[in-house]
C-alpha cells in the first residue's frame, strides 16, 4: 500500500534523522544550483542521511558538502532505477535514512512519481522536500513578478513536444500559449526554432517579451531578455541547448505596471485592515492603478546598477537581446 504522505512525520530540529523509525527515502529539492537555496528542511536531511543518491550532471556539489563523513555517496547520473534499487532496498533492511537529492523541485520533471512506486513495492516510507525550481529562480533573478494584476494570473510550466518523453493528447506548447498567459518552458532550449514557432502560432505577439535562463544561480549563469521573434537567434548565438529555462509572456515586460494589486491598497478592506473611505472610492471608481501612474509620475523605473544583480546594465543596442550575468566570453556553452 503507498504510504500516505499526511501521515508520515517530516524531519526537524529535533529529529532530523528521523531516529527509531523504519529505513526511508527522502526526496530532497536541491534548489536551482546555488548551494544556499536549499531549504533548511533539505540541508538538514542531507547532513544525517545514512546514504545520499544525487545526480552531479544536475546538482552543485556544495549541495551535499554538509553530508556526515561516513555517508554512502551515490552519483545517480549514470544510473538507472534499477541500479538504485539495491540501495532502496537495503535502507528498508537497515533502518537507514536516504537523501534522494534532486535538482529544482522534485515534483517538477524529477522523475519522482517511478521512484515512489517502486519504494511502495518494497515497502520503504518515503516523503518529499520541495525545492526552488528553475522558473522561478529566474523571475528572481530578473526582478520580474509573473502573475502582475490584469496582465496575467496564470503559470503555465510545460516543455515542448515531439521530444523522447510523449505529451499527452491535448498538450501542445501552441495550444497551451492561446491563453497568452505566462509560459515557463523546460527541456526545449535544443529545438528553439521550433519553440518560438510554436508559440508564435499560438497568438503570443512578435514583441511578446522573453527571459532565458542558462544555469540560474551557478557560478556561469547567463540570463538573457529577448523578444519571442528572436528567441532562435539568441538561443543560437549563445549556444543555448541544455540547463536553460525560458520564460514568456506579457507579464514580463520592463517598466511600471499599469494596475496594482488589490492586497495592499489602501481602499481593499480585509480582515485584518479597514479600508480608508477616500481610497476606497478611488478604488471603485477608476480600479486600481499603477503605483507610478497613481502618482502621476512616468519616470519609469531607475537605471540598472551592479547592486541590482537581477537587472544588470544592458550590453547591447535596442536592436538586439539584452544579457545579464554575462560569463567569461571565453567559456564553451556545453
Amino acid at each position: 500500500m503507498t504510504p500516505d504522505p499526511e501521515r508520515l512525520p517530516t524531519p526537524s530540529d529535533d529529529d532530523p534523522a528521523g531516529d527509531g523509525r523504519p529505513g526511508r527515502v527522502v526526496f530532497v529539492g536541491a534548489g536551482p544550483g546555488a548551494a544556499d537555496l536549499i531549504t533548511l528542511r533539505g540541508a538538514r536531511t542531507i547532513a544525517a542521511a545514512d546514504i545520499i543518491i544525487w545526480a552531479s550532471s544536475l546538482v552543485n556539489p556544495k549541495v551535499i558538502d554538509g553530508r556526515r563523513p561516513d555517508a554512502l555517496v551515490v552519483d545517480s547520473a549514470t544510473a538507472s532505477l534499477e541500479d538504485i534499487e539495491p540501495l532502496y532496498r537495503r535502507a528498508r533492511d537497515e533502518g537507514l535514512l536516504v537523501a534522494r537529492v534532486h535538482t529544482g523541485d522534485p515534483s517538477i520533471y524529477g522523475a519522482t512519481a517511478e521512484q515512489r512506486d517502486l519504494l511502495a513495492g518494497l515497502g520503504v516510507p518515503y516523503e518529499t522536500i520541495p525545492g526552488i525550481s528553475a522558473f522561478s529562480a529566474a523571475a528572481a533573478r530578473m526582478d520580474v513578478e509573473i502573475t502582475v494584476p490584469e496582465v496575467a494570473q496564470s503559470l503555465i510550466l510545460t516543455r515542448l513536444e515531439g521530444g523522447r518523453t510523449p505529451m499527452p493528447d491535448g498538450e501542445s506548447v501552441a495550444e497551451f500559449a492561446r491563453h497568452g498567459t505566462t509560459m515557463a518552458l523546460y527541456l526545449s532550449a535544443a529545438r528553439n526554432r521550433q519553440l518560438q514557432d510554436a508559440l508564435l502560432a499560438g497568438g503570443y505577439g512578435p514583441d511578446t517579451p522573453v527571459i532565458i535562463g542558462y544555469q540560474v544561480t551557478w557560478p556561469d549563469e547567463l540570463m538573457l531578455r529577448c523578444r519571442l521573434d528572436e528567441l532562435h537567434d539568441t538561443c543560437k548565438a549563445h549556444k543555448l541547448w541544455k540547463h536553460t529555462v525560458i520564460l514568456v509572456g506579457p507579464a514580463l515586460r520592463e517598466g511600471p505596471i499599469d494596475a496594482r494589486s488589490h492586497l495592499y491598497h489602501p481602499g481593499f478592506r480585509h480582515e485584518y485592515r479597514a479600508a480608508e473611505p477616500d481610497a476606497q472610492r478611488g478604488l471603485r471608481e477608476h480600479g486600481a492603478i499603477g503605483v507610478t501612474a497613481g502618482r502621476g509620475d512616468q519616470s519609469g523605473p531607475p537605471e540598472p546598477t551592479a547592486a541590482s544583480p537581477g537587472r544588470a546594465p544592458d550590453t547591447t543596442d535596442e536592436s538586439g537581446p539584452t544579457i545579464s550575468h554575462p560569463r567569461d566570453a571565453t567559456q564553451e556553452d556545453a
